[in-house]
């Protein structure tokens, strides 16, 4: 089952438990995934969706920052409840330590000796751990490759 149709599958779920919570987190979901799509005009694969989800969880994220700043718990805890329901439909992160090697096996392969080339760096891991990292993290770590290497 691909991972659009399990989102559909747990929208119908959660319709059938009245649970309006995850059912509105669900719903905002399938509609960014639609308005790709349409967009577009293409079928979206696992890959891209989960590209749709991390973007989701990154305003999200963003959201809550802002909302604790500005003393807007009941918001912030609105907005973290949805992260939890998007997290599900991610694929097991990688840790820190695996990410930081990756990092430094893609520098060293690529050759980069300095902070100028985080550019292209940038542009290798994201191809290779799209989806399978957080992206704030893969950054700091190949900060930290090029200020070593």
């Amino acid at each position: 089952m691909s991972l659009k149709e399990q989102i559909t599958e747990d929208m119908k779920t959660a319709m059938r438990a009245k649970d309006s919570e995850r059912l509105g987190t669900i719903r905002l979901l399938l509609a960014a995934i639609k308005q790709k799509e349409v967009d577009e005009r293409i079928e979206l694969d696992d890959a891209m969706v989960i590209a749709i989800v991390d973007k989701l969880i990154k305003q999200r994220k963003d959201s809550v920052a802002a909302f604790t700043l500005a003393a807007r718990t009941d918001l912030a805890d609105k907005e973290a409840a949805e992260i939890k329901v998007l997290e599900a439909y991610l694929p097991q992160r990688m840790s820190a330590e695996e990410v930081l090697a990756a990092v430094k096996a893609i520098v060293a392969e690529l050759g980069a000796t300095g902070p100028g080339d985080m550019g292209k760096v940038m542009g290798a891991v994201k191809t290779q751990l799209a989806g399978k990292a957080d992206m704030g993290q893969v950054s700091a770590a190949v900060k930290a490759a090029l200020a070593g290497a």
